[in-house]
């Protein structure tokens, strides 16, 4: 059978421009220019709520008081600039600032949305905080540095019942408490209805029309993977820049309002600057998924897909892994995910080859052409936009050319090829943070991503750049050998799938390289064990053990040394913890946090005292 084409995506970059510099640096750019952008992303809320003041803005299903979730209850933008407008006004009432602005401690939702655009309307910056700070931490070590950092004049969460202990522990008593849902039994808190309530005056517009391109938006926190989180400052110039760089190099977003199903978190750069950046400068429609891609969240995301189409659909792999998978016996999910969907994106991790390849199979049997799986290189900093492929032809670790407005710098760095970005789109640094700003510079105004590429064809620049992993996690064995993690860890997971969630590598100093191997729950079902039976004893079961010796026999035989060959590795059946940092709430592995916290394992493995370590025959 020859191979399907493609469904029709249009490409805005395929050509770049690359030049020498001293020190042997070189710069590439896009042969295209950035084209004019607007001066704040406000500005795009007031278009549509005078052009599509009925089209549907955000929605999310109605919660049920039984925790299950109904029908749609959905925000117009007429609707969202009107309370907007309100929120704002109430705000300026309180005289936040920079120096005292909101916090916001609950997930994606309704009020989370309307309280981002007051803000934005007032010109007083918020900061999305993540929840699993609030509802998973037993320190809120993480939820104490953050509000000490900003200084919140305002603190708000959607529920009293599931946010109560972390305001009781860290929200100052002189700090306001906003609340959606409930009271406290401790202090007082203001209804989020008053907010709305409050009657907008000509200072609430004429405070919107002050904002300019400085004007900070947001603070968006770091994941702190080698020390406590840092405060990316957002501003408008950042936002605006980047949604015209990305609507260049993916021309598909604007070419009609965007539809978007969506669970990832705001309080990361690509849920609440990317994606919902693309539903407001578009004018489309977010319609906000509760689902997440966890064995007890999957089934709402594949409930939304059924019922809503998107344009555009993205997810991490561990989604796409989750939906490739329910895709192959789920008629109607087929039949809606695919009926008018552009591209599939995926961001934060490899994809694994055999999920591609189910993705793709599924897509020709069902609508007779392929989806275009783009995905690129971005982070917080960048507002993330950055870089993006160029045809349909995408392979795993493929990150593309730069968007039009973006320098890219090449600097050789301990072994490896630094990728460093300038542009309008890259922060001016981080918030009550002058020296760990400086440090994140180069003398040249470029900030340094600690990211690593190479080409995905030297004789070709055009095809662009390939991930070559995070420097910062690569290490050298005892024989000063460099470990490459991130190429490795891509290995591994491609050649341990389905089984394999990620892959922490281990041998700082060492003789060898060693793995802690997260398995999938899919684990389960080479078991033969009974459904509920304790993951340990799956991962120790002889067809499980039997599964992972031929993978890792498998990597030893196309390793060409030390530095690539997996020497032993063992099963971990406790999950990362968010709580110690080791894995963020969007599902990325943090390789340094898992070491330090797991320092007793790694030993254990390279001294040989765990029990059943696999080791290549």
């Amino acid at each position: 059978m020859t191979r399907a084409n493609y469904r029709p995506l249009a490409f805005g970059v395929t050509r770049a421009v690359l030049r020498d510099g001293p020190s042997g640096a070189r710069y590439l750019q896009a042969d295209v220019p950035l084209a004019p952008y607007g001066e704040r992303m406000t500005d795009r809320l007031v278009h549509w709520a005078a052009a599509e003041p009925d089209r549907t803005f955000i929605a999310r299903r109605r919660r049920e008081p039984d925790g299950s979730t109904g029908d749609w209850l959905r925000v117009s933008y007429a609707e969202a600039l009107q309370a907007a407008r309100s929120i704002a006004q109430a705000l300026l009432d309180r005289g936040l600032s920079a120096d005292r602005p909101v916090a916001i401690l609950s997930e994606n939702g309704i009020e989370h949305a309307l309280l981002a655009l007051g803000c934005l309307y007032a010109g007083i910056p918020y900061c999305p905080v993540s929840p699993p700070y609030s509802l998973v931490s037993q320190d809120f070590e993480k939820l104490r540095h953050v509000l000490d950092t900003l200084t919140p004049g305002l603190v708000f969460a959607a529920d009293a019942g599931r946010f109560a202990r972390a305001i009781a522990a860290t929200v100052p008593a002189d700090v306001e408490v906003v609340l959606a849902e409930g009271c406290l039994d401790d202090r007082p808190a203001t209804r989020f209805a008053d907010l709305l309530a409050t009657p907008a005056t000509p200072a609430a517009d004429e405070a919107m029309r002050a904002t300019g391109p400085d004007t900070i938006t947001k603070f968006l926190f770091t994941s702190g993977s080698t020390k406590l989180p840092k405060a990316v400052i957002n501003t408008h110039r950042m936002w605006c820049a980047n949604q015209q760089q990305l609507a260049h190099s993916i021309p598909a977003v604007a070419e009609e309002p965007p539809v978007l199903v969506d669970w990832l978190p705001w309080n990361h750069t690509f849920g609440g600057n990317h994606n919902v950046g693309i539903v407001l400068n578009n004018g489309g429609t977010l319609y906000i998924d509760d689902g997440k891609p966890t064995p007890a969240g999957i089934a709402e995301t594949l409930r939304n897909l059924r019922e809503i189409a998107p344009t555009i659909y993205f997810n991490v792999p561990t989604g796409f892994e989750a939906i490739a998978h329910a895709m192959e016996s789920d008629a109607q999910l087929r039949r809606t995910l695919l009926s008018r969907v552009k591209l599939f994106f995926y961001s934060g991790a490899a994809l694994s080859q055999p999920v591609w390849d189910s993705l793709h199979k599924t897509q020709e049997t069902e609508i007779g052409e392929r989806i275009v799986m783009g995905t690129g290189l971005g982070m917080t900093e960048s507002a993330p936009f950055a870089l993006y492929v160029t045809s349909p032809n995408v392979r795993s670790g493929d990150i593309g050319l730069p968007a039009p407005g973006i320098e890219i710098k090449l600097i050789e760095v301990d072994g490896k090829t630094e990728v460093r970005y300038r542009g309008p789109n890259i922060t001016p640094g981080y918030w009550r943070a002058p020296d760990a700003t400086a440090e994140a510079f180069d003398d040249e105004g470029f900030f340094a991503t600690g990211d690593a590429v190479t080409w995905i064809d030297e004789s070709d620049i055009h095809q662009g750049l390939r991930f070559d992993g995070r420097i910062a996690e690569d290490f050298k064995l005892a024989t000063g050998t460099f470990v490459s993690v991130g190429p490795m860890r891509a290995k591994i997971i491609a050649a341990g799938a389905p089984y394999v969630q990620d892959v922490v590598l281990t041998g700082i100093n060492l003789k060898e390289v060693g793995a802690l191997i997260f398995p999938t729950q899919k684990v389960r079902q080479l078991a033969g064990l009974a459904p509920d039976a304790p993951l340990r004893e799956v991962l120790d079961s002889a067809p499980v053990m039997a599964h992972f010796q031929q993978v890792l026999d498998k990597l030893s035989a196309a390793s060409t040394g030390s530095a690539n060959r997996v020497a032993r590795a063992c099963l971990v059946s406790e999950p990362p913890s968010i709580d110690k940092g080791e894995v963020t709430d969007k599902g990325s592995i943090n390789q340094r946090a898992v070491l330090k916290h797991r320092a007793e394992v790694v030993e254990g493995l390279h001294a040989g005292t765990l029990p059943n370590i696999l080791t290549p025959r």
